[in-house]
Order: C-alpha cells, then structure tokens, then sequence
C-alpha cells in the first residue's frame, strides 16, 4: 500500500470514529439537546465562525453572545422569581410599614390576594420594586437576596429557584466559551439581583451582566463608603431597551442572541441586523410534561411576534419539547 493511500485510509478511519463518538455522545458539547435542526444549527453556526479557513469566522474578539434570562435560562412561571422574591420581602417588611394594610398593592398582597396586588400591572410591580428593593445599600441587598435564594422554593416545583436553571442552556454557554466566545446576560430583570447569583449558576462574572436598575449614590456612613440604593428607577432593560443596554454597558454588537419572549425581539432584530455571520434563538416555552407550555396569550414570557416572525427572519425556534432531552439541571432534584 502508497504512503498517500494509507494516510488518506487512516485519516478517513479517523474521521468516522469522531463522527460516531458524537452520534453517540462522547465527544457531544450539547448531551442534553436532541439531534435536531436547532442543535445542528447551533454547532453549525459555532463551527464556522471559528474555523479560520471558513468564509464565516470571527476573530475571538467579535465572538459575543447574549442571553435573556428569565424563560431562557432559568424558569419564569408562574411569575418571574425576582417578583417573587419582591412578594416575599413585602411580607417579611409588613410590620414595618403598617401604612400598607390600607395602601395598594401592598393590602391585597398581604391579604394573599396576588391578582388583586398585580392589577395595577407595571405600575404596581414597580411600586414593590422600590419598597423591597431600595432604602439600603448594595451590599446589604445582595446579602437579602443571597439568603433567599438559598432558601425560597419554587411553589409547583418545590426547587430552589437557583435550581430552576435549564440544563441545556449550561452546556450552550460552556460550548460557546470553550469556542472563545464571551457570553452575557441581557435581562429585564434587576442587574444586582442577577449579580447575586449568575457567576455561580451560569459561569457569567458580575461586569458581564446588563439588567434594569434603579438609582444609586456614593455616600459615607458612618465613616464607611457604601453604595446607597434609591428609590428611583435608572434603567429599563427590556425591549427595545436591550439593544441601548447592549451598546452602552457592552459596546460590541453581538453575534448570537438568545431570548425566549417578545421582550427580546428587538435584541434579536439588533443582533441579526449586523453584518457576516448571525444567529437569533428564541425559546419556545411547549413542554407542560417536565415544565409549562405558554406562548402567545401569556402575560408572563409572552412570545406572540417572535413566534410570528422568526422564520421570516431566519431566528431558530428551539422547542424545549422536541430540541431537549433534559430540562433542569440535576443539582438539588431530578427532572
């Protein structure tokens, strides 16, 4: 047998046996997703924008990713767990404030009335937003908000909420970062609550979260500097607030965008509308077996114009029913 023969022999033997140890989940980045068109999709994207002889790579410098964070990589039925903890903080303030016995949303809230307290809608969120969530400092409501997290269960699931966290979505951002990708969350929800928790459950550091905010001021007390938390909002990080929060706080468009609502269309617009290689994922919440099925008609995560407009504009639709074989991850409790 020619050397040529033999090598191109031993390279092609070499080629299946990789070939099948994915099939078969040795070497799979994604264990927990399916072989479907959204996982090949996603590791056809990460390949060639980090093959240097593809048409499509990027230098590691232009490799950002984003992330929703709320339905996308952890829960968010039956209401977003930030406003749960609002919700649970409103009642563990209450003997404070006796004022809030007669004073709405705070009055149908303590009498277990959570539709009556949610009536007002973003008005009302907000009101328990400032009341729960300012009036100290930094530190102190990282400390709060570390404790309950710790301990405050999901009411269907009896999870912790930081156990909530969607298997396939840890496996996605390792993948990206073992590609040379920087990963991000971009959230609706407030950035020093998601600080709390997010290098922990998703490997994504402090400066690389971008959420709402409310005011805050330098100030010394007591001799001793501290953050001190306002009573006033600052940032709005939702809609098409997320591609501002992207250019200000990132200062990169990013090429890979992952939502799961109508919250992050426009993050998804910004992000596909740049130039070269682009990917745009929404995830479609249709699994009630291992989790909850809602899309158009919710009013939490509600996915109506993404879902309309996804294929149109060439987003990939995961479906958590059919695309995962898993959906939590396994610490604390078991799917």
């Amino acid at each position: 047998m020619k050397q040529s023969d033999f090598l191109f022999r031993f390279l092609g033997l070499l080629l299946l046996g990789l070939t099948m140890d994915f099939a078969h989940g040795a070497t799979d980045p994604l264990p927990s997703w399916n072989d479907t068109a959204s996982k090949r999709a996603i590791v056809g994207f990460v390949t060639a924008t980090t093959t240097p002889t593809d048409p499509q790579y990027l230098p590691p410098a232009e490799r950002i990713a984003v992330f929703d964070n709320d339905g996308t990589l952890w829960g968010e039925q039956p209401l977003y767990f930030q406003l749960a903890f609002a919700l649970d903080r409103v009642k563990a303030l209450a003997p404070e404030h006796p004022e809030w016995k007669t004073q709405e949303p705070f009055a149908s809230l303590l009498k277990g009335d959570l539709k009556g307290a949610l009536a007002g809608g973003e008005h009302a969120i907000a009101e328990m937003v400032m009341a729960t969530h300012a009036g100290m400092t930094a530190d102190e409501f990282a400390a709060v908000a570390k404790q309950w997290l710790a301990t405050a269960l999901h009411p269907q699931t009896q999870r912790r909420y930081v156990d909530m966290v969607y298997q396939p979505m840890l496996e996605l951002l390792a993948y990206l970062r073992a590609n040379g990708f920087r990963t991000f969350i971009v959230s609706g929800g407030g950035v020093d609550f998601l600080r709390v928790f997010a290098e922990e459950a998703y490997g994504i550091t402090p400066e690389q979260v971008v959420g709402s905010s409310i005011r805050t001021k330098y100030e010394l007390r007591e001799g001793s500097p501290v953050i001190a938390r306002l009573p006033e909002i600052d940032f709005i990080d939702d809609k098409a607030g997320k591609p501002v929060g992207i250019h200000k706080f990132i200062g990169r468009r990013p090429v890979l965008a992952f939502g799961n609502s109508d919250g992050d269309f426009e993050m998804l617009e910004w992000t596909t509308a740049g130039a070269g290689a682009r990917l745009g994922l929404l995830l479609h919440h249709d699994d009630a077996g291992r989790e909850f099925a809602y899309d158009r008609e919710s009013s939490i995560g509600r996915l109506d114009r993404g879902l309309t407009e996804a294929a149109k504009r060439g987003w990939v639709v995961v479906s958590m029913k059919d695309d995962w074989r898993e959906v939590f991850q396994s610490r604390g409790s078991t799917n």
